[in-house]
């Protein structure tokens, strides 16, 4: 039987991305406040208890001299009391349940330290990005001359009409501000719009643009907008690393050269995320079929890199530790090639927790994995509250972590498991995407779980190769052309499925826009899933009408990251006595050894003797008829 879900993280990354998407409209003194504030509940909750605790200390040594004093009593008399009070207190004890009080205090103190950390990190970024007075100086429309860091690829601007000149974008981290001769420092990202592209400007490097500045979008990072006349001005060129990274990205586009139009242009998207040579027909039809994601580096890319190092790593004998290195290593260097974006920087949020359950040897948990690289990628970054990547990756995500098993679970009598799990996963993630994503176009891909079937036994293979080809190129040509083209198979069919899908009458079923909209499609999705995962007709025991256990595999085992709701207990120096237990759950002895459903599993005295703590349930009685070796269930 399934636990229940661990949820004790969620309402503080609730919290905390509430507190976050205030904080980005705020003056930094309120900011700054307000994060004082939540910081002070955790505080006066630690001094409360470093004083309760001494208190009952104190209260504990008075109590102990009282005792001594009255009673008097020697070493053998306090023995045989305290081995009569122990023997009395262990017959009626009962397990000891943390109180409930404890249990809201300690999430009160957890919510509030999630929410002061965004909020103090806020306040520190919002501070330094009013250093330079940029705000004043685009409220103007000043002419100025900005030198920063390119943190962006320059990207041509797809909206606007056809027959518009073209525009290009990125981003600046602006350092230094020049206005009438007067140098400022700041921190501030800038957004920069200019018509032509920047090919010497590579992301990294350091650059100086002129142009006149505009108000930026409230609530977005940049904090303002510079409209540039020209080609900027390299600085200084990116550091090494880098240079390598630009290197790698150049030679996959190099490798891709010769193929198709479509699959020149996903197989760079598909492998690094790299989508500038993607055509504008192909783009607009990815977006009718729900595609688009297989374009934008996600937690898929990850782990699909990160079961691949582990594979090597295990299969070449290296400890848990070297291969959590390793991972880490590659997860690093991945981050850096694909170029960090708001669901990149989740996915390896995600991982690095994943990365240190691995370290400490406990099973890692989606939902508070999830809800801590929610927390810890918010505490670095406040503005992701607000981008429409970050909400579509964890909402994805959350849909995967929740969604997906029990809709595949639900479906694999019908049709076996693979092919349950393949149609639950587009299912899940196009069931919790779709409210979001209209609030963009008030529009429902009516072909996105069918696209997202056909092109999913493709995405692998066209990661991996493409992965491969990315690495080789730059220092074996021939190998990374062959690796290219095996991925742009996988990419043409990827390219075929969401032409044919997008063309298909009704691909896009226009709805209602705004609130009223999304309440619709929320309430119609539920529905559907309650649907999707009601219980069979006759999937109930006709005996006490409830459903039967799922037969298990390999009794005394768990399912993976899954631990049993049972204690241990030592072992009784006599034979277990079921008496003890109640005649339902009794069973009757096998091969002289005894047997108890819903307790820890031991080996009998008359066996080897030593305690086995399982991971399952029991098996069945008539199993332990079967088996010869059973075991001793100690009443729980």
């Amino acid at each position: 039987m399934r636990g229940p879900l661990d949820l004790r993280l969620v309402p503080a990354a609730l919290a905390a991305w509430a507190a976050a998407a205030l904080l980005v409209v705020l003056p930094a003194p309120w900011v700054l406040a307000a994060g004082l504030g939540a910081a002070s509940v955790p505080l006066i909750v630690a001094v409360r208890a470093v004083r309760a605790v001494r208190s009952a200390s104190r209260a504990g040594s008075r109590g102990r001299r009282g005792r001594r004093a009255v009673t008097g009593v020697g070493r053998a008399g306090r023995g045989a009391t305290g081995a009569l009070v122990q023997r009395r207190s262990g017959a009626a004890a009962q397990p000891r349940r943390r109180p409930a009080a404890g249990v809201r205090t300690g999430q009160v103190v957890l919510t509030c330290g999630a929410v002061a950390g965004v909020l103090l990190a806020g306040a520190s970024q919002l501070a330094a990005q009013d250093a330079g007075d940029l705000d004043g100086l685009a409220g103007a429309g000043a002419t100025v001359t900005l030198t920063g860091t390119l943190t962006s690829e320059t990207e041509r601007v797809r909206s606007g009409p056809p027959d518009a000149p073209p525009r290009y974008r990125a981003t600046i981290a602006v350092e230094q501000v020049v206005h009438r001769g007067e140098h400022r420092a700041t921190s501030a990202p800038v957004a920069v719009l200019t018509g032509v592209p920047w090919p010497e400007a590579t992301y990294g490097s350091r650059v100086a643009v002129r142009g006149r500045l505009a108000p930026g979008t409230a609530g977005r990072r940049e904090v303002a907008l510079v409209q540039a006349g020209g080609v900027a001005e390299v600085v200084a060129p990116p550091g090494v690393a880098l240079r390598a990274v630009d290197a790698v990205r150049s030679g996959l586009r190099d490798v891709c050269a010769g193929l198709g139009p479509d699959a020149r242009a996903l197989v760079p998207g598909i492998a690094v995320g790299d989508t500038s040579a993607l055509p504008a027909d192909l783009d607009q039809a990815m977006r009718d079929s729900g595609l688009t994601h297989v374009t934008a580096v996600s937690g898929a890319h990850f782990s699909i890199v990160g079961a691949g190092v582990l594979v090597l790593t295990g299969a070449a004998g290296m400890p848990r530790r070297a291969r959590a290195g390793v991972v880490c290593a590659v997860m690093l260097g991945f981050v850096v090639l694909v170029h960090p974006g708001p669901s990149v920087l989740r996915a390896a949020a995600m991982g690095a927790v994943g990365l240190g359950a691995l370290v400490v040897g406990r099973p890692a948990r989606a939902v508070p994995a999830l809800a801590a690289a929610v927390v810890v990628l918010l505490v670095a970054d406040p503005w992701l509250a607000r981008e429409l990547g970050f909400v579509l990756s964890v909402v994805a995500t959350s849909g995967l972590v929740l969604l997906a098993g029990p809709l595949a679970r639900r479906w694999s009598g019908s049709v076996r498991a693979p092919v349950a799990y393949a149609l639950a996963v587009p299912v899940a993630a196009q069931s919790v995407c779709a409210p979001v994503v209209l609030l963009l176009s008030p529009t429902v891909a009516l072909y996105a779980v069918p696209a997202n079937v056909l092109v999913a036994p493709a995405v692998a293979p066209a990661t991996v190769l493409g992965l491969l080809a990315a690495l080789v190129s730059p220092w074996w040509r021939d190998a990374g052309v062959v690796l290219a083209e095996l991925a742009g198979a996988a990419c043409w069919w990827i390219a075929s499925v969401a032409r044919v899908a997008g063309s298909l009458p009704g691909a896009q079923v226009a709805w209602p826009p705004g609130v009223l909209g999304v309440v619709l499609l929320v309430a119609g999705t539920v529905a559907a899933l309650v649907l999707l995962l009601g219980r069979p007709p006759g999937d109930l025991d006709h005996a006490n009408g409830t459903a039967p256990e799922e037969p298990r595999a390999g009794a005394g085992w768990a399912p993976h990251g899954r631990e049993p709701s049972v204690r241990r207990r030592p072992l009784r120096s006599g034979p277990a006595r079921s008496r003890d237990r109640p005649p339902s759950v009794r069973e009757p002895a096998v091969d002289g050894e005894t047997a108890s459903a819903g307790g820890r599993w031991t080996r009998d005295r008359r066996g080897a003797g030593t305690a086995r703590r399982p991971r399952a349930s029991p098996p069945s009685t008539g199993t332990l008829r079967r088996r010869p070796l059973a075991w001793i269930g100690a009443e729980r």
